[in-house]
């Protein structure tokens, strides 16, 4: 079973404009709880026990956080919080600041130490999941995994090209129709992984990306599909504050919640 979770939450989140002034977009509050502690909750529920979380802007602010959150862990239905660990990890004291090296890859450059030998899951701590789709995520193979999740409008996105459930390719932003699959950001990941980091280059937009590493073990066949099923929220602009709130009340953030496949 797979224990350990990497989230990435360096980046300040300047699509929330004046909101991330002064604090990461993962702490802006949705109905009186940042919206890290609905992500870290869902994780523990779906049995995760180690949680890696790799920081950048206003560091301070986030373990700040994790020391009020670690005391809300026993309101956790039972054994879901109990023998649970959370550990912060400065990319920027680690590859230095994101003017020097950044991206989607930069997060899991920093954690190998950390990680070791193990399967982990990997995501970004401004997209939120059901407890039932990140359990499906943890498949203990020799594998990684791509979440997935069919999408009206998959020119916007990632589009995942699979063959008899393996990853081919992904074509981000298609100008024609290939599929409507998207990559929907979530991730299980073997140490082989950190064996593909050194390879990549900076892409076209100057940022080290995941998707280029996972393309490089795909072609080595060692990428699968699995879609997921409820839900893959954003929470990237201001409207995704009322979204998510209404959608919290309506009591959407459980196992088995109704699909409501709104993402970026």
């Amino acid at each position: 079973m797979i224990k350990k979770v990497v989230i990435a939450a360096a980046g300040q989140g300047t699509r929330m404009l004046h909101l991330t002034n002064n604090k990461p977009k993962h702490l802006i509050k949705v109905r009186e709880k940042p919206f890290l502690s609905y992500l870290l909750d869902n994780l523990f529920k779906a049995g995760y026990k180690e949680i890696i979380l790799v920081v950048g802007y206003k560091e301070e602010l986030m373990k700040d956080f994790l020391e009020e959150y670690k005391g809300c862990l026993k309101n956790l239905p039972a054994q879901a919080g109990k023998k649970c660990k959370i550990d912060i990890v400065s990319q920027y004291d680690i590859l230095g600041p994101k003017e020097k090296e950044y991206g989607t890859a930069c997060p899991v450059k920093c954690v190998r130490d950390f990680v070791g030998n193990e399967p982990f899951i990997f995501l970004c701590g401004d997209n939120l999941y059901s407890v039932k789709d990140l359990q499906s995520m943890n498949i203990n193979d020799k594998y990684n995994y791509v979440a997935a999740l069919e999408h009206k409008n998959p020119e916007k996105y990632g589009v995942l090209i699979t063959d008899d459930g393996f990853l081919k390719e992904i074509i981000e932003k298609p100008k024609k129709f290939v599929g409507n699959l998207i990559n929907a950001g979530l991730y299980k990941f073997t140490p082989d992984i950190f064996e593909k980091l050194s390879e990549i280059k900076k892409s076209p937009r100057g940022e080290y990306e995941i998707t280029d590493v996972i393309s490089l073990l795909a072609k080595e066949k060692k990428v699968k599909v699995i879609k997921i099923e409820d839900y893959w929220l954003d929470f990237g602009n201001p409207a995704d504050i009322m979204r998510l709130s209404n959608f919290i009340k309506n009591g959407n953030c459980k196992i088995g919640a109704k699909s409501s496949k709104q993402s970026r």
